[in-house]
């Protein structure tokens, strides 16, 4: 599987939130602790925005994120007010460039960990249900990639957690077409450059770990000696999946099978349940 982790709030320096904390992204690409795999080296990526440009940047790599020299350096001069950071650990498509995640189009970015059980089986049949206009635009062979582009097709720009909902019953439907039982395992986040939605769903009610970190207010009344903390606003959130260190009150696990969004203005957290197709 893979790890991953989602910004929004006040513009820091990429290095703060992927090289600093204890347990940081990067220290989790060699040492998770509650992943499938320990060791997430299959390649890597980051996407980022930055002000009056509408389409994120990205940053993709094949080799691991512990050792790559341009990420370390990106990291130190890069600041970004919303990013998106992943390490991979293939469920058995190629590490290539465009199987990295995040993956983008438009002014959207998605990243996922999980996988469509049988993938090798249903990718056929699922492919055929992307939208005409948008299936030159996939690049790679994964099913995370296809996966973002039904939910495009189902309607993301107007409602994602909607969207998100039917390319779950969908690919549920399809799975148990090929007599697969559990066929989604996912944690998966999905933004528009201003608003922050993430999921934590699976077929067999065993999903991946996924937290949200607690608001601002709280943390610096626990923790008034924590500089960061005095620096960022109180809409400042991160969704991991893992936590990033062992601060107490940091961290929420993400409930099984919910959805949340970080928006201006206040956070929410809903049951979530696939649209039957």
């Amino acid at each position: 599987m893979c790890r991953w982790l989602a910004y929004s709030g006040t513009p820091v320096l990429l290095d703060t939130i992927l090289y600093k904390p204890a347990h940081s992204l990067i220290d989790q690409s060699l040492h998770s602790k509650l992943g499938v795999e320990t060791t997430n080296g299959d390649g890597f990526g980051v996407g980022w925005y930055t002000q009056g440009v509408d389409s994120p940047a990205l940053f993709r790599e094949i080799g691991p994120a512990w050792s790559n020299r341009n990420l370390r350096e990106l990291a130190d001069h890069v600041s970004s007010p919303l990013f998106f950071a992943h390490i991979r650990a293939s469920t058995g498509t190629a590490v290539q460039q465009s199987n990295c995640h995040p993956f983008r189009h438009g002014r959207w970015m998605f990243m996922h960990n999980g996988a469509v059980e049988g993938f090798h089986r249903l990718r056929r049949d699922l492919t055929l249900l992307v939208d005409p206009a948008l299936y030159a635009d996939l690049e790679g062979t994964t099913d995370s990639e296809v996966m973002f582009y039904l939910a495009l097709t189902f309607g993301l720009d107007e409602d994602p957690p909607a969207a998100v909902a039917r390319m779950a019953g969908v690919v549920e439907r399809v799975g148990r077409e090929h007599g697969v039982e559990f066929p989604l395992q996912m944690t998966l986040a999905v933004t528009d450059g201003e608003r922050l939605w993430f999921f934590r769903y699976s077929s067999e009610r065993a999903s991946r770990s996924l937290f949200h970190s607690s608001q601002v207010e709280a943390l610096r009344r626990l923790h008034p000696d924590v500089t960061f903390l005095r620096d960022v606003s109180e809409e400042t959130r991160l969704v991991v999946s893992e936590p990033l260190g062992d601060l107490p009150g940091a961290w929420n696990e993400v409930p099984e099978s919910s959805y949340g969004v970080v928006r201006p203005g206040g956070d929410e957290l809903h049951p979530f349940v696939p649209t039957p197709a």
